[in-house]
């Protein structure tokens, strides 16, 4: 540009053509070309000169190209009546900056007789970029009442807007229609536009067949076909799931196009024709079509949700040999996919390996990682690499919470949770679903109801996954009719519905009707999954019902093509071990097609320790000896199942192993939840401040217990004891009696006492609770660390067997 200086020119139009010619130079959308604009405009206000028309309106597009709004807006604000090409402008350009309401605001303000087709089209491709499909058809249908008469862009835009927000046949034959009478029935951007408009809407309605057949006629009958026409055509059938359909159209093309293929693979890892998928890879190269990140995104995912870890692997490779200089754009996807994939795979560590080396990371980057870290249940890692990321969106909180709180971290869970909230993040329903089952791990219920409320208030009731964490929160939290009603009434249920369901009737011993809603759940053609056969299995050893577990252990197998994993072996085992079958056991653990690991070994030391096996109970303890020195529960199990057999020595012996080895036992706890506070009692507690009230109100229904014929049963006491005083005094400082005393203490009569301990509840307890829902006339629920039981009217409802 060439240097201005200030000029004493009477001739305001050769001055008006100057400095038109110098904003030509700034016409690019680039920081220099603002900067130049700025300094000619600064010109013309230092000279005097007032431009007018057409400067104004080249200054205003330069700023708003240039992203420089406020400078436009100024610019605007000081013309006394705007035209419609500065008005049409600002409207271009608040709805590119995606502020439509400012857009709106300039567009309202163009009187009637100023607007024109451009005007129109600025507006309603405003809305349909800011997808807002509705105000968009509206106004389509305003600038019909007022006269002004649609180009091919108009239709192009409202078009795009009506595939956001229909779903009705009806409207896309009635746009048709409207293309038709406009005379543009030929024009190939508005008909690849209306058929686009029939492809979404037949994706998402019962009419898809018929929609299809439309779009394909329209498709059939233009003139002139582009690119965006196949890809449309190929991309509607992948959606509707016809994919050979999809194939044949996609062979017919003469130009093979990137973006076609890139769909019709994406359709195939979809619907699990991985196969088939990687032939159409491998053809690329040899038929010259581009590579590009879409084709590795697709092809990585599909080996990511398939669990093809090393074709995942050859991927990589095959990327880093042919990939030399990777945009930014590119390697941000695809090393997305990478992690996602060694993650999903258990190689979280060649994951973040792929992460350290990217130079360029987004949110979806760091959310991976930490997910992987969750995953792999490596917790610490997970919260320290949350501390790191720079910039936390909704789902990260999501992550984090639902991670701790699935791995038993429900108090962090529950913290973060209120955090995420005091940081200005609106928690989604996935993040409501992480708190409400640390609810459910923490056994807070009070607290559980209170988001509950919050979920309703917020609308986020009907939510699939809030609404499955309920269940298991209200089952957990010992309020089983709660868990059932949620279930009944919830507008739509999915597999893990089902299962949570399952295993809220398993946990309280609901054997039998865990088996109706198993088989209620098959009736209604919802396919089974490992997990179910979890919680069926779960249920059929909580409630004794051998038979039937040994028929769904070998129905996995048999019926649905599920391979029974190791925790599968382990319920099955457990089962057989209460019931007492020793021999049935020991043959499936021999006939199982890998070597026995810890589950199994503990659930067979469990149900020996239960039945007084001694010989196939050491057995097993020495397995787990040689698998998990360090866990203190197999010491425990043996010690006490000497212990019952009145075995000193033996449990002096296996006690003095584990202070050698210096291993301690998880001290036995439990817990209730009184007007919205925790309160812990150990065994033996003095620390509670009103512990010594909750020994003296115990006392006196003990003796109303006694008058009942309760008995305590020092058998279960586990240390050697010279008189029977001191045996039955040590049973009488439990820490789940403490805790159920200090709830009758506290809790409004008649309300039930829901009670949480963290070990097995013992023998003489399970029976002293019997006798003290008889004395207080209330229920009792205690979740130990197997399962529930109801107490009422001195019965239990696990019948004895647990």
């Amino acid at each position: 540009m060439k240097k201005m200086t200030p000029l004493l020119i009477t001739d305001v139009r050769s001055v008006a053509n100057s400095y038109a010619a110098q904003l030509h130079f700034c016409r690019r959308q680039t920081p220099i070309s603002s900067s130049l604009a700025r300094t000619v405009h600064a010109h013309m206000i230092a000279s005097g000169f007032r431009p007018r028309g057409h400067i104004v309106n080249r200054l205003i597009d330069i700023y708003c190209k240039c992203s420089n709004l406020s400078y436009a807006r100024n610019l605007f604000d000081e013309i006394p009546q705007p035209d419609v090409v500065a008005r049409t402008t600002l409207v271009a350009a608040y709805s590119a900056a995606g502020n439509p309401k400012l857009a709106r605001d300039i567009f309202i303000g163009i009187p009637l007789d100023m607007r024109d087709t451009v005007c129109y089209n600025a507006m309603i491709t405003g809305y349909s970029r800011n997808n807002d499909g509705l105000a968009a058809v509206r106004l389509f249908r305003e600038m019909r009442w007022d006269g002004v008469r649609p180009d091919n862009f108009t239709f192009s835009s409202v078009l795009a807007a009506l595939g956001l927000v229909t779903e009705d046949e009806w409207q896309c034959r009635q746009m048709h229609c409207a293309v038709v009478k406009s005379g543009l029935g030929l024009v190939t951007s508005v008909l690849n536009a209306l058929t686009s408009v029939y492809v979404k809407c037949a994706a998402a309605s019962s009419s898809s067949a018929l929609l299809m057949a439309a779009a394909r006629k329209l498709f059939d009958e233009m003139v002139e076909k582009d690119e965006l026409s196949w890809t449309t055509m190929i991309t509607g059938y992948v959606r509707c799931d016809d994919l050979d359909t999809a194939r044949e159209l996609l062979e017919g093309m003469s130009e093979k196009v990137g973006v076609a293929w890139n769909a019709m693979i994406s359709g195939y890892v979809h619907h699990s024709r991985f196969q088939e998928a990687l032939e159409m890879f491998k053809k690329m190269p040899s038929m010259e079509i581009p590579m590009d990140e879409f084709t590795y995104t697709s092809l990585i995912s599909g080996c990511a949700n398939s669990g093809f870890f090393q074709l995942g692997k050859e991927l990589h490779a095959y990327i880093l040999r042919t990939e030399a200089k990777p945009t930014k754009d590119f390697s941000l996807s695809v090393n997305n996919a990478l992690v996602t994939l060694y993650y999903r795979c258990d190689k979280v560590d060649l994951a973040r390996k792929v992460f350290d080396k990217m130079s360029v990371r987004d949110t979806v980057s760091w959310n991976a990682i930490l997910s992987g870290y969750m995953e792999a249940k490596r917790v610490e890692e997970a919260k320290s690499f949350f501390v790191e990321i720079p910039e936390r969106n909704g789902l990260t909180w999501t992550v984090i919470i639902s991670g701790l709180a699935q791995n038993g971290y429900g108090e962090e869970a529950m913290k973060l949770f209120n955090q995420m909230r005091v940081e200005g993040f609106e928690p989604c329903d996935y993040a409501f679903a992480g708190a409400i089952i640390s609810c459910a791990v923490l056994g807070a219920l009070e607290h559980g109801r209170q988001l509950h409320a919050q979920l309703i208030s917020l609308g986020h009731d009907s939510s699939l996954s809030a609404g499955n964490a309920l269940i298991t929160m209200y089952a957990r939290c010992g309020v089983f009719e709660a868990a059932e009603l949620l279930f009944l009434t919830m507008p739509c249920v999915d597999s893990v519905s089902w299962n949570a369901m399952i295993a809220a009737l398993a946990q309280h011993g609901r054997g039998v009707q865990a088996i109706k809603l198993f088989e209620q759940m098959l009736k209604d053609d919802i396919r089974p999954d490992r997990i179910t056969f979890l919680t069926i299995l779960s249920a059929c050893s909580h409630a004794g019902l051998v038979k039937e577990g040994r028929h769904y252990f070998n129905s996995m197998r048999d019926s649905y093509g599920i391979t029974p994993g190791e925790d599968h072996y382990a319920r099955m085992i457990d089962l057989l071990c209460r019931a007492g079958q020793f021999s049935e056991a020991k043959n499936l653990i021999n006939s199982m097609p890998f070597e026995a690991g810890v589950p199994i070994w503990e659930a067979l030391l469990a149900g020996c320790r239960t039945h007084g096996n001694m010989d196939l109970g050491i057995q097993a303890a020495e397995r787990l000896f040689e698998l998990m020195p360090q866990h203190d529960g197999t010491y425990v199990l043996l010690s006490n199942m000497y212990a019952n057999a009145g075995k000193w020595e033996n449990v002096a012996k296996v006690r003095k192993l584990m202070r050698d080895r210096g291993i301690k036992k998880e001290p036995g706890c439990s817990w209730i939840e009184v007007e919205s506070k925790v309160h812990v009692f150990l065994v033996d507690d003095t620390k509670h401040p009103e512990v010594e009230a909750v020994y003296k109100y115990l006392e006196k229904v003990g003796i109303e217990m006694r008058k009942l014929g309760y008995v305590p049963d020092t058998k279960f006491v586990l240390h050697d004891m010279e008189s029977e005083e001191h045996k039955e005094y040590a049973l009488s400082t439990h820490s789940e009696k403490l805790a159920v005393g200090f709830g009758l203490l506290k809790l409004p009569k008649g309300a039930a006492i829901r009670v949480f301990k963290n070990l097995r509840i013992c023998g003489d307890c399970h029976n002293a609770f019997k006798f003290m829902s008889r004395v207080v006339e209330r229920e009792i629920v205690v979740r130990d660390g197997k399962r529930f039981h109801h107490f009422r009217n001195g019965e239990c409802s696990c019948a004895n067997f647990w």
